[in-house]
């Protein structure tokens, strides 16, 4: 289980370039670690571009924004270009990281029970330490209320 205050689970995986990014390459900076369910559908969509949108203003807060899927590199670079995205988007085929940071849950859609991804977002700290961790999030007001927590 995923706890403010502890260490955030290190993770290695490609971006949507093929190249390859891990956890510990940002010490030093804050990284903001958001899991979405599906590359373009509506409200993953809409939390790409709302990150995009605010990136300078993270860059100003010394953050960094990585996205995490189990959608395949070219999906998310099909996605990134669709959509002028300006962040990094981590593929996680295997959902091994996804599961590490617990936003791998059973999920309930019409009467039927099925193992995905919730969307949900965890900001770390500079030294690598989960500093807040929002579960079950709503795309609305979400990218101001994670720009707040960062600093």
């Amino acid at each position: 289980m995923l706890l403010e205050g502890q260490p955030a689970p290190e993770f290695s995986l490609l971006d949507q370039d093929g190249q390859r990014v891990t956890l510990s390459q940002f010490l030093g900076r804050q990284v903001v670690v958001y899991f979405y369910p599906k590359d373009d559908t509506p409200g993953c969509t809409r939390e790409g571009i709302e990150f995009t949108e605010n990136r300078d203003a993270f860059d100003t807060k010394n953050t960094v924004v990585i996205g995490i899927s189990k959608d395949s590199t070219d999906s998310h670079k099909s996605f990134c270009t669709k959509y002028n995205l300006g962040i990094t988007l981590l593929s996680d085929p295997d959902n091994a990281v996804i599961d590490a940071y617990g936003a791998w849950q059973e999920k309930s859609n019409y009467g039927k029970k099925y193992m995905g991804i919730v969307r949900s977002t965890v900001l770390i700290d500079s030294n690598g330490i989960v500093k807040k961790y929002w579960k079950n999030v709503k795309v609305d007001g979400h990218v101001s209320a994670v720009l707040n927590a960062a600093g």
